[in-house]
């Protein structure tokens, strides 16, 4: 089973708002996930992104690869991600 490091849209319609979260690559973009890692908000002038880096650290220690929207948004608010 891969595991992949997403996000997984809420919010209502044209006000977005995502759960950062840990699921299997074959889980629906909405659906099951395994664990949820942080948030994102790309609403206000500055986005909002809280990250657990403890938990986010261990999920790339077993292998799970973040996607490349997160891949960047990682990277922009200092934080280390595997490619």
């Amino acid at each position: 089973m891969a595991v992949r490091i997403r996000l997984a849209r809420g919010g209502r319609k044209k006000r977005p708002f995502y759960k950062i979260v840990v699921a299997s690559s074959e889980a629906p973009r909405d659906g099951r996930f395994i664990e949820s890692i942080g948030t994102y908000n790309p609403l206000p002038t500055t986005t909002e992104v809280h990250i657990d880096a403890g938990r986010l650290q261990y999920w790339l220690e077993q292998g799970a690869k973040p996607t490349d929207t997160v891949r960047n948004l990682i990277q922009q608010h200092g934080q280390q991600a595997g490619s």
